[in-house]
């Protein structure tokens, strides 16, 4: 009787792994062969041919799948605006996405895309088709996205504060936000690695400089005395200044390389976030391999992570819906 109780746990177990292991292979390459093969290639050719004349918004189209994902998972649940019958806030109204940007770009893909195949191809996936063809066309590296995913119709503001780990965070804090979406230390790096390109906002920085752990006049000491002192005289000048943008990766905020990780290591990140990542001795470790390394490795396991983020939490099959138009539900 033991035996067989042993066999029946071990074959439920077996179809429990069956359907876990289904449910990730929902999403896959060419996902929209058939039911609209040309899509891929219609969104290839609007980001080819408009991000060239932004560059700028390759970075914004990045951080706004990493913002998408971490908030019920790739769903394109930030992308929807607030209305009435919704009764509550949506995901682009909180703090942490309210400097996001790259929604009317993902409206003239979705537009694009439309008139091919209406009905066809999610705004979740055309987030995570952008994000990557962006990079590329602006000479980042190449990652695979597999399709499938089905766009959410919840989209809340408080979810989104609560959920998105903000540019103030330690390194304990980073651990538990990203291990809450099945992404570990090692992906917490390469990601991170995405501020190799792109811009910020003094609000996501200042308490560094003038107010560090809430003492006015403190800073942070694990900052670069000369950075900050750079960032103070020429940059945000005051803490109130919410309007200047500064570069992530100084000197070479457009191009995709291993500066930003070389930065870090001379305490010269420009996020608390950054600077937290050398007080792991694993994911200090880390950053030393890629410093170490080639670029062209770097590029290839950021590439896997991802592909990983991609698959947080997706609605595949039945769940939700195609949106007609990525801001609002289908009605």
């Amino acid at each position: 009787m033991a035996k067989f109780g042993y066999l029946g746990n071990f074959l439920v177990l077996c179809i429990f792994l069956g359907i876990v292991g289904f449910s990730h292979a929902q999403l896959q390459f060419n996902f929209y062969a058939k039911s609209c093969p040309q899509a891929e290639k219609i969104i290839e050719d609007y980001v080819q041919k408009h991000i060239p004349n932004a560059p700028s918004l390759a970075a914004a189209l990045l951080r706004l799948q990493f913002h998408d994902c971490f908030v019920r998972g790739c769903d394109g649940s930030v992308l929807l605006n607030f209305t009435s019958s919704t009764k509550k806030q949506t995901e682009k109204v909180a703090v942490p996405n309210q400097t996001l940007r790259g929604f009317s770009f993902i409206d003239g893909v979705k537009k694009a895309v439309e008139a091919e195949c209406p009905g066809v191809v999610s705004c979740a996936d055309i987030v995570a088709l952008v994000a990557r063809d962006s990079v590329v066309v602006t000479g980042g590296p190449y990652w695979n996205v597999p399709t499938g995913r089905r766009d959410g119709r919840i989209s809340s503001a408080s979810e989104a504060l609560a959920n998105i780990p903000p540019p103030t965070n330690n390194f304990s804090s980073l651990q538990s936000s990203f291990a809450s979406k099945g992404l570990d230390l090692k992906d917490l790096v390469l990601l991170s690695g995405a501020h190799t390109i792109g811009v910020s906002h003094c609000p996501s920085f200042s308490s560094r400089l003038y107010n560090f752990t809430g003492v006015w006049g403190k800073q942070d000491p694990s900052l670069d005395s000369e950075y900050a002192a750079n960032l103070k005289t020429k940059k945000c000048k005051s803490i109130n200044d919410n309007t200047t943008i500064v570069e992530m990766d100084p000197g070479s905020a457009s191009k995709f390389d291993l500066s930003y990780f070389k930065l870090v290591l001379k305490r010269k990140g420009l996020f608390q976030s950054d600077a937290a990542l050398t007080t792991s001795a694993t994911t200090k470790s880390y950053i030393n391999q890629l410093v170490q390394g080639s670029l062209k490795q770097f590029n290839a396991e950021f590439g896997v992570a991802m592909e990983k983020m991609g698959r947080i939490e997706v609605k595949t099959g039945s769940a939700g819906e195609i949106r007609k138009h990525c801001a609002v539900v289908n009605s």
